[in-house]
């Protein structure tokens, strides 16, 4: 044998060692989003009682992420920017019915999300996904913003917050919904117990998870399950299974009975054998509700505030991902990354190429995830509320523009974002426009944001210009959406659902009466 047709030879067989095979699957894809679950809820992340060994051994047999971020300190918004990609500002869900106020999906909105938009489970199924979600939808709750017709092939959950009960006469009860129909409303056929705080609701959204999971892997599908579960928002529910188990009240029953919902879907993909073949990622929609607490409010460990605000406890996520033999069992990544990256990191893994026709926000996570010591530089993560861009981080610092907790009028209401956590000059209780000399926090040194840095010193000016440039940049570039949560009108509720005419529960739909939605904070 010549040595050119050795070469030739041993040229293809190490080619064909290297190549992926164009028939490989690509893998199946969860993401775990809780509800105003945070960042120092989870044992990992230090919370002293200890409650949480499942997601605990996620983070050990995986990669924890403590620098990852929402889009939004508001669970609409942040949940339009999961599936689009883009930060809200740019997909429409905002207001700008007045000035850095937060707005999302109550049963009077008119708007949802926009059919100008992409969502992650059209683009998956251009490689053959079946994609479901599982719970609290909320982009949009009128006939043409569902699931459905948003590219999810499945749902079981409900289109807004489970508030409640209501009297069905000037405001009806929380349909849910299996697929495109209603099967019963909160509060009626799907019970919540406030007073006792009992609900069998995480056991039913857990066995629509496994059951989706193992239809899929018999007809042997790649999948997308989202499953977006509710009970850590107020009013907080658990079963009785898990009542009165945490020492951290009914907020941590839920908790418990949460990670316990996560270890039995992981032990399942193990169990199926396609542990090594789904990529799983959990996090949060926003920060802990500290305004309903003590007894109904998680916690954002040693950062300032919480849901509502653009500091870091309002921002600032519990993240885990895992992919055995993929991920590095027992990593930590402080990539400054957020719930956008979900979107481009969840195509990549599809083999998908990202839409080339807008602007997109998330950042393709995969070489962070897969090769630990990678890291994405100079990335910068916006603090949004509303239309106002509130404060940039870059590394280790944050500059705030504006600072806001709430208005005066609604903390002596009782209304408080920030309990015990008042900063001077920094929670500020009316708009506060630093522009001109944004304060500026190294969050390495000071995660609470307590105290700024002197902007007579050189650090302060070093930071600024670098920070600055960004800013600047993205004002210029930004091109922002239509904003779909400006207008509210009472006959656009929930009465009468497709499905309705079938279990007898439709009812009288009242005079349309459109108005500008009022959004307080």
């Amino acid at each position: 044998m010549s040595t050119l047709t050795l070469t030739l030879f041993f040229a293809i067989i190490c080619r064909s060692w290297t190549e992926k095979p164009s028939d490989v699957s690509p893998p199946n894809i969860i993401i775990m989003l809780m509800d105003d679950m945070g960042w120092g809820d989870l044992g990992v992340f230090g919370q002293p009682s200890k409650e949480t060994p499942n997601l605990d051994a996620m983070a050990a047999e995986g990669m924890l992420l403590p620098d990852f971020y929402t889009a939004n300190p508001l669970c609409s918004p942040s949940r339009a920017a999961l599936l689009t990609g883009r930060l809200p500002v740019r997909n429409g869900f905002y207001t700008t019915n007045a000035h850095a106020r937060n707005a999302y999906t109550p049963q009077e909105i008119v708007g949802g999300i926009s059919k100008d938009e992409l969502l992650l489970p059209q683009m998956l199924k251009k490689k053959g996904y079946v994609s479901k979600i599982v719970g609290k939808w909320h982009l949009g709750h009128r006939p043409q913003y569902l699931p459905l017709e948003n590219g999810f092939d499945e749902w079981f959950g409900a289109p807004n917050c489970h508030f409640g009960p209501y009297n069905n006469s000037n405001r009806p009860n929380i349909p849910v919904y299996n697929n495109s129909e209603m099967v019963g409303r909160y509060y009626e056929e799907f019970q919540i117990n406030k007073k006792t705080g009992e609900s069998n609701l995480t056991q039913i959204y857990l066995q629509e998870g496994l059951d989706f999971i193992l239809r899929q892997t018999k007809a042997q599908r790649p999948f997308f399950l989202y499953w977006a579960v509710d009970a850590t928002h107020s009013p907080v529910y658990a079963s009785k299974r898990f009542l009165g188990k945490s020492q951290r009240g009914r907020y941590g029953d839920a908790v418990m009975e949460l990670d316990y919902s996560v270890g039995q879907m992981l032990s399942q993909l193990r169990t199926l054998g396609i542990g090594n073949n789904t990529f799983v990622f959990f996090t949060s929609d926003n920060g802990a509700a500290l305004m309903s607490g003590p007894k109904e409010a998680g916690s954002n460990g040693p950062f300032l505030c919480g849901k509502e605000t653009t500091y870091e406890g309002g921002m600032r996520e519990p993240a885990i991902a895992w992919w055995p033999g993929h991920i590095k069992a027992g990593t930590v990544s402080f990539q400054l990354a957020n719930v956008m990256d979900l979107f481009t990191t969840s195509l990549a893994l599809a083999g998908i190429s990202p839409p080339d026709d807008r602007t997109l926000d998330g950042l393709d996570l995969t070489p962070v995830l897969l090769n630990q010591s990678h890291t994405l530089q100079s990335r910068p993560i916006f603090y949004y509320r509303g239309n106002e861009l509130m404060a940039v981080r870059l590394g280790q610092y944050k500059a705030h523009y504006w600072t806001w907790s709430n208005s005066w009028d609604e903390l002596k209401q009782g209304t408080n974002f920030c309990p015990g956590q008042e900063v001077p000059g920094v929670t500020t209780h009316e708009q506060k426009d630093h522009t001109l000399e944004p304060l500026i926090f190294h969050l390495g040194r000071d995660p609470g944001e307590k105290y700024p840095i002197s902007v007579l010193t050189k650090e302060y000016g070093d930071v600024l210009s670098r920070i600055s440039p960004v800013v600047e940049l993205h004002k210029k570039t930004l091109v922002p959406g239509i904003p779909q949560l400006n207008m509210c009108d009472v006959a656009v509720m929930n009465w009468a659902p497709a499905g309705c005419e079938k279990l007898g529960k439709c009812l009288k739909v009242p005079k349309s009466v459109p108005w500008k939605c009022d959004w307080p904070h």
